[in-house]
């Protein structure tokens, strides 16, 4: 439907013009509104209901393996999930402490409500943020005026509503979550739902099928909720908050303990053999194996059912009870997600150690959904049909919060930016995890939701959580998401870092017979003469807290001037091999591919990767070589094109060259 059309329906009337639409009030689409208002862009973010702005309808978790990485660096570029987190909090864990600092990440367990509340007053505050409930039914495009030769179905013109408002708008950034013609499966009943309960996005869905979009269906599911008097913690084990609290967001990174809630626990169980037996004897109950669920199922969060399945050798499998909130009596059971029937699923709980007389508060159930191949996006997540049509979230074939918000926020800012008609942003693999994240989606698709994963990084040791703001807060800045107080207080920071390094480096101690008695303590090598503090702290088993007592002149410090010391120290010679290899990849992206060429014409590319190149338009060799489909003998041939070409404007290439 265009414009015209809709302004001939009956019982219409006509907003004032806007400059972003954003359907979906989830994680994705928060970000997405915020940064787009913030860019002095006129915003409407819609939701099916206020009620449920920024649901955790899953696990009220933020952050985890990989996920807490995508958070410090929202954060850093300016968006808001971190800040609302920490404001929300009720049990901070630091996963992997004990490991390398490139695969620490930041998890925290939410107040579910709290979270959303606090969202929604945040998003009531933003200048230039209009938070309207509406069902988004139609998107209008326009196919009347000239528009890009790639495009082929036309450009976004507004956006209509169930009760016939028509919002004219420049952009419009879909985030409908698993909302879009969502169905909800519990063992033989299924039926048309949004998660807990909610009001699907059906007509939206159909309106992008007869627009064109090749829509496909993806599955998640959610375990059940049980009340926390009715469990037995003894029979568990359980888990602390971490003693050093840390935050998700840099504004926050030195405030006080006092201004944290107060934390939980969480606690530990494990499936039994009465579990698994269960499972078995009612798997011809499971929609997923009777043939019902026809959407692809994350292969990385299984359900309960699959897991029994796909590992018999396995004689358990964990399950996590954590707390929904400080003012409920629910608890979720991580872990445990789950589509077989009612009756099933309460034999299933009261087989765990700790479960044997709990109570079910809510059931566990699957949800299938509309997406788009994210291949049919480019870099800056505009689709390639229609100009000015961006996705974000679960819509571009992801799952989790964290993923989502990141997609939003750079959906947002790329909107907003193209209304301003400035060049997109495009995050690079070696320069954030949303990079690495985006780049997979739009170069290699997903046939199952997409989880970020540090594995998915080459450059991780680069990547870190704990320097996120080293690396965006100066991008967030000058893109106008970051104050200048913001900029000062981080370059503050890194002084102080380098400050820091710069005094280990100059302190030098001798091995007298006291420090290397206390050295051997500490499994440490004796020294046998002077060293620096800093060549000291480079040994094995010694580290910045260790050094203290022969430390003479160590100033008192932030911890995180500290851990950024040591982690930069420790890790110098891993890092200045990781940035060698960062040129090299840097080198292939500065071979730009001119956006006009025609791969059918270069001679030497095989079938296949000209109909992909000309499929994904890659902007770069790197980009075309990380391509599915596209060979390194391809690469070469491009590499080949693109000397030629060069030459030729040059004036350099002879005729029997050409």
């Amino acid at each position: 439907m265009n414009l015209k059309e809709a302004l001939g329906l009956s019982n219409t009337y006509l907003s004032d013009t806007i400059d972003v639409a954003v359907i979906g009030a989830g994680h994705a689409g928060c970000e997405a509104a915020v940064a787009a208002a913030k860019l002095g862009c006129r915003t409407v973010l819609f939701s099916l209901t206020l009620d449920a702005v920024a649901n955790l309808p899953c696990n009220p978790s933020i952050g985890g393996t990989a996920k807490g990485q995508l958070v410090r660096e929202i954060d850093a570029l300016g968006g808001v999930m971190g800040k609302i987190a920490d404001k929300c909090a009720i049990q901070y864990r630091m996963l992997n402490s004990s490991k390398g600092p490139a695969v620490q990440s930041p998890r925290a367990q939410i107040d579910r409500r709290l979270y959303q509340e606090t969202m929604k007053s945040y998003l009531e505050t933003v200048p230039n943020l209009h938070l309207f409930q509406a069902e988004v039914v139609n998107i209008l495009i326009e196919t009347e005026n000239e528009i890009e030769s790639d495009l082929k179905l036309g450009k976004v013109s507004g956006v209509v509503t169930r009760n016939g408002a028509i919002f004219t708008c420049k952009k419009v950034i879909i985030a409908t979550g698993t909302y879009l013609a969502g169905k909800v499966f519990i063992g033989e009943h299924n039926y048309a739902s949004g998660p807990d309960n909610s009001q699907p996005a059906a007509e939206l869905a159909i309106n992008l099928r007869n627009l064109g979009l090749p829509l496909r269906r993806f599955k998640t599911g959610t375990p059940v909720r049980v009340n926390k008097y009715s469990v037995d913690f003894k029979q568990m084990e359980s888990q602390t908050p971490d003693k050093d609290l840390w935050r998700f967001s840099f504004d926050y990174e030195n405030s006080p303990q006092k201004d944290l809630l107060p934390q939980q626990n969480c606690w530990l169980t494990w499936t039994t053999g009465d579990t698994a037996e269960i499972i078995r004897e009612n798997l011809y109950r499971s929609p997923l194996y009777s043939g019902q669920i026809e959407g692809i199922g994350p292969r990385y969060c299984p359900s309960i059912e699959d897991k029994i399945v796909r590992f018999p050798d396995k004689l358990r499998h964990q399950i996590f009870i954590e707390p929904m909130g400080q003012t409920t009596a629910e608890m979720y059971l991580q872990g445990l997600s789950s589509s077989l029937p009612e009756d099933v699923q309460l034999k299933i709980v009261h087989s765990l150690p700790g479960l044997a007389e709990a109570v079910i508060q809510r059931s566990a159930y699957a949800i299938e959904y509309d997406c788009l191949p994210p291949t049919c996006l480019k870099n800056d997540l505009q689709t390639r049909l229609i100009a000015g049509l961006y996705g974000a979230g679960q819509f571009n074939g992801t799952s989790g919060y964290e993923e989502a918000a990141a997609q939003g926020l750079v959906a947002g800012i790329n909107a907003a930016r193209a209304c301003h008609l400035q060049q997109p942003l495009v995050l690079s693999r070696d320069q954030a995890y949303i990079g690495v994240l985006i780049d997979d989606l739009v170069t290699k698709g997903t046939n199952e939701p997409y989880r970020m994963m540090t594995s998915r990084a080459e450059y991780r040791l680069l990547l870190r959580q704990d320097n996120a703001d080293e690396r965006l807060i100066e991008l967030g800045y000058n893109l106008g998401l970051n104050s200048q107080e913001r900029l000062d207080r981080y370059m503050n920071k890194a002084a102080a870092i380098a400050k820091e390094i710069k005094r280990l480096n100059e302190v030098k101690v001798t091995g007298t017979a006291a420090i290397n008695d206390y050295l051997a303590e500490q499994g440490v090598p004796a020294l046998q003469g002077g060293t620096t503090l800093a060549q000291l702290l480079l040994r094995p088993n010694m580290s910045y807290e260790k050094l203290a007592p022969i430390d003479q002149t160590r100033p008192e410090l932030p911890q995180v001037i500290k851990d950024g010391a040591e982690i930069r120290i420790k890790y110098q010679g891993y890092i200045a091999l990781e940035e060698k290899r960062i040129e090299k990849f840097r080198k292939m992206e500065r071979k730009l591919l001119p956006p006009e060429i025609d791969y059918n014409d270069i001679g030497g590319l095989r079938i296949e990767a000209k109909q992909k190149l000309s499929q994904f338009r890659p902007l770069s060799i790197g980009q075309a070589a990380r391509i599915s489909g596209v060979s390194p003998a391809d690469i070469s041939v491009l590499l080949v094109y693109l000397e030629l070409k060069r030459r030729e404007n040059h004036g350099q290439i002879t005729g029997e060259e050409k």
